[in-house]
């Protein structure tokens, strides 16, 4: 059977709880949030300026809190797999903001500084996500969203340009938390739309949202739990794009085709050569996954989705032995169109698109088949931020009064 992850609701109930406990019965007054995301195709492409396709997850991350009329910040997280789960720093007119321990807390730090149009008053915070860490599914970008919401409420002032927030959004990971991503995420996590898959061009920064609704169809989600060890190989292999991109003279891989690609060949290293050919085959496939979906070609999809993960296997060497067993195994099974790696790499979730009345099935089949390590089963409809919460943060808290 698949895993049953809390409810937003669930999630929100629960921070209440934990809020009040932890906050000397204190009532929180305000929250943020913000969902996962699973790409469906195109990785690695948005920091070439390329295309991407994910959509939003029903799994999300929440910042609940109060102003605690001081000049301090204090922020807990809930999550049992983090050693040390608070901290306390003074509010950034006090002292500048900087790095440090734990890694986690540097989301915080980071969307508390860069945030634009209000001062931020002292205030006691709860972080609950449902959303599992490190495993590809936009957990970090989550945080920093649901923060930055989670600010825009306490103070009253909100961005008003979305586009603008996604990329301060974006500045916080590459400043505070020194990976320097693209800009899926961010956009995932501002633009997506409940029942949609989002078309994102990360050069012309647009989208389109797709739909993506088809109750016959469902996307499996599959935790491999193999830890991701990315370290510096996602900087290597994001700077050997660059190389390629420059011996071909262009900006970016977006400006490059096949035949600049064939052309240049001989000047490139294998390895520079090979990165490339996955980006810009990659951007293709994304446009075409777009146009599948939009047909409900679902066999079409499921084949793009399949060939992605054998480029990132072959081409941009980002998967492992036991994910690609997984995806092996996952095709075999009766009523899937088609498998890939997920996020960054090395590790981390597969996705797949399946037809429902095959899920319990597949799942056991997998299960009976795979030899690596125990995995987490999730099957999931597209989300989006324009879901409303309901029952709201008030009415539950009255709850309690």
């Amino acid at each position: 059977m698949a895993e049953l992850t809390e409810s937003a609701e669930e999630l929100l109930r629960t921070g209440i709880n934990i809020f009040i406990n932890l906050y000397n019965n204190q009532f929180p007054t305000e929250f943020g949030w913000a969902p996962g995301r699973v790409n469906l195709v195109g990785e690695h492409t948005d920091y070439n300026n390329g295309y991407v396709f994910p959509m939003a997850l029903p799994m999300v991350t929440m910042v609940i809190g109060a102003q605690n009329y001081s000049s301090k910040i204090r922020v807990y997280t809930h999550n049992p797999a983090i050693e040390r789960c608070s901290v306390t720093f003074k509010v950034p007119d006090e002292v500048d903001l900087t790095r440090g321990e734990p890694d986690w807390a540097n989301y915080i730090k980071g969307t508390v500084s860069y945030f634009q149009g209000a001062k931020i008053p002292g205030f006691n915070a709860v972080i609950m996500s449902s959303i599992p860490l490190e495993v590809g599914l936009g957990g970090s970008a989550a945080l920093v969203i649901a923060t930055y919401n989670f600010l825009e409420n306490l103070t009253g002032v909100k961005t008003k340009d979305l586009l603008t927030k996604a990329l301060i959004c974006q500045s916080v990971e590459h400043c505070f938390a020194q990976h320097p991503c693209g800009l899926m995420d961010q956009f995932c996590g501002i633009f997506s739309r409940k029942g949609h898959a989002l078309l994102f061009d990360c050069m012309y920064l647009n989208c389109n949202n797709v739909p993506f609704n088809d109750p016959d169809i469902t996307v499996l989600i599959i935790n491999s739990n193999i830890t991701k060890r990315v370290g510096t190989k996602y900087i290597v292999r994001r700077n050997q794009c660059f190389i390629a991109a420059k011996i071909m003279n262009y900006d970016s891989l977006r400006e490059c085709g096949t035949r600049d690609l064939l052309k240049y060949r001989t000047k490139m290293e294998d390895v520079v050569f090979r990165r490339a050919r996955h980006v810009i085959s990659e951007m293709n496939r994304t446009i075409e996954a777009s146009q599948a979906l939009k047909l409900k070609d679902y066999y079409s999809l499921g084949l793009l989705m399949t060939q992605s993960h054998h480029s990132l296997r072959d081409d941009f060497e980002v998967s492992c032995s036991e994910i690609d067993d997984l995806v092996e195994i996952t095709l075999k099974a009766k009523g899937v169109y088609g498998s890939r790696i997920t996020g960054s790499g090395f590790g981390g979730c597969t996705v797949s698109l399946v037809k429902t009345q095959n899920v319990k099935d597949i799942i056991q089949y997998i299960k009976n088949n795979y030899q690596g390590s125990t995995a987490n089963f999730y099957t999931v409809k597209a989300f989006g931020t324009d879901f409303i919460m309901d029952p709201s943060l008030d009415i539950i808290v009255k709850e309690h009064l």
